[in-house]
């Protein structure tokens, strides 16, 4: 039987104690639902994270290994261009040994020696293309850019220019084989010191250049009025025996045609100074006007 307070309860009572009941279970599903939102949002959250700890890592990883291949690309690059100056350093010195020998076959007339500084020659153009070589892969295998790229071609200027002051340190020489077994000369006391200036302008300009040193390029340039006031006190002194004896006109002009190619190596020397300076400060510049 029901109870009275069953009976007594009301209809509209009874009927809404299913709706209370419906009620409670859609809010436990609700809830239901936000903490499983809760719980995937976590989980995208801890997702994105890792996401993002992986890209930082990848990013980091990345950027070592370029700086490692910058490094290498660096060091290789250092080695080639260490070579071209090594290339540079040596045609140097072989060019100021040609100006010295030459000059001493001139003063000796001595056609062994002056054949010899002929010959020679040869071992200068040899290096020149191995230098002008390795610029050229240099540039093809390592890009340089800016101010290794304006380097490695002046470089590459400049072992043309030792090229063309070796050819005269020859011409030089071909003047002295031709004034071997002459017996009347005229004086040119200052030829001696005319070669020794030029020899040691072409070593301090190339040290100038490896060391783009613009002080010591300009002081180099400075000293080509030197070899120019030389020059023309061979030349006035020569020309004046030349005059007083027709004997010596022959081997005057030997003389003058030595001095004159003594006097160009100068004027090429000026020349690699005026690199030097472009490269220092990027300015055009004749130190030789």
């Amino acid at each position: 039987m029901k109870s009275l307070e069953d009976a007594a309860a009301s209809p509209a009572e009874r009927a809404d104690d299913p709706a209370d009941d419906r009620a409670e279970r859609a809010d436990a599903r609700a809830d239901d639902r936000a903490e499983r939102a809760d719980d995937r949002a976590e989980r995208a959250d801890d997702r994105a994270e890792r996401a993002d700890d992986r890209a930082d890592d990848l990013a980091d990883d990345l950027a070592e290994r370029a700086e490692r291949r910058a490094t290498r690309i660096r060091e290789s690059l250092d080695i080639e261009m260490g070579d071209v100056k090594d290339g540079v350093l040596r045609m140097g010195s072989l060019v100021e040994d040609q100006i010295l020998a030459a000059h001493d076959a001139l003063l000796n007339r001595d056609a062994a020696l002056a054949q010899k500084v002929i010959t020679s020659d040869g071992r200068i153009n040899e290096v020149q293309r191995a230098v002008t070589a390795l610029v050229a892969m240099t540039i093809a295998t390592q890009a340089p850019v800016a101010s290794d790229l304006r380097f490695l071609l002046a470089l590459d200027r400049v072992t043309y220019e030792l090229e063309r002051i070796g050819d005269h340190a020859g011409s030089v020489a071909k003047q002295a084989r031709k004034l071997a077994g002459v017996t009347i000369m005229v004086t040119y006391d200052e030829l001696t010191p005319m070669a020794n200036l030029a020899a040691r302008q072409v070593r301090d300009v190339v040290m100038a250049l490896v060391d783009i040193d613009e002080p010591r390029a300009r002081a180099v340039a400075e000293r080509d009025d030197e070899i120019d006031r030389l020059y023309h006190q061979v030349f006035d002194d020569v020309l004046a025996e030349m005059r007083t004896d027709p004997a010596r006109v022959d081997p005057g002009t030997r003389i003058l045609f030595a001095a004159h190619y003594l006097e160009r190596i100068g004027d090429r020397v000026t020349n690699i100074a005026e690199d030097v300076v472009f490269l220092a400060t990027g300015e055009v510049e004749d130190l030789n006007p």
